[in-house]
């Protein structure tokens, strides 16, 4: 994070510290370390931050000269960050926790804050696989027969499609030789707890 750069941009808007924390539901003193220095803001934090400064995520972290999303390259979307793992604090706090970045289209990102998740295991074969990238609308309900981000006892997120009924909730995998369906009550639904953190609404696979 280059701290000028934010303290900069930010006394351009004519934003106070504290004015700049509100909109990010940050304190000015979390604003004040990542001006220092001090601290690494989060990747939903970044993106945040890029769009309300009318700026790049790249501009932000010193990689790139180009201040206005504008002339980057295409000019046409919006970067979001691919995540190895998502836990219970989502967004990740550390920065470092970024795998890579993918380009949303800007009518896309106008509907919703979104990040993308990196699939491990085979357990949604053939619909997602190793390695595949899914792009994550953030949400806490889906629909029945969504493919949902779902964390279950704060442990790390899985991808997996929902099926809803009166009694709870079923996780399903599509390749059922690795993933039997499992249902959580609505009892285990609060205790546990098992949270929908988020929608699949694309897949990007490389060959």
């Amino acid at each position: 994070m280059n701290g000028k750069r934010l303290k900069a941009l930010r006394e351009e808007r004519g934003l106070t510290q504290k004015e700049l924390a509100e909109k990010l539901d940050l304190t000015p003193k979390a604003i004040s370390f990542y001006e220092l220095g001090l601290r690494e803001p989060s990747g939903d934090a970044l993106i945040h931050m890029a769009r309300i400064l009318g700026t790049t995520t790249d501009y932000l972290l010193g990689n790139s000269s180009n201040k206005s999303p504008d002339q980057k390259a295409g000019g046409r979307g919006v970067r979001i960050p691919v995540l190895g793992r998502v836990v219970a604090g989502i967004p990740i706090d550390a920065i470092e926790e970024i795998l890579d970045w993918e380009e949303i289209p800007r009518e896309m990102a106008a509907t919703g804050d979104f990040f993308a998740l990196q699939v491990k295991g085979a357990s949604m074969e053939p619909t997602l696989r190793d390695g595949d990238v899914v792009i994550v609308k953030k949400q806490p309900t889906v629909d029945s027969g969504d493919i949902a981000i779902v964390l279950v006892n704060g442990n790390d997120a899985t991808i997996k499609e929902i099926k809803e009924s009166p009694a709870g909730i079923t996780l399903i995998g599509h390749n059922v030789a690795v993933f039997t369906p499992h249902f959580y009550s609505n009892k285990e639904i609060e205790e546990l707890p098992v949270r929908v953190i988020g929608k699949a609404v694309e897949v990007r696979r490389k060959l």
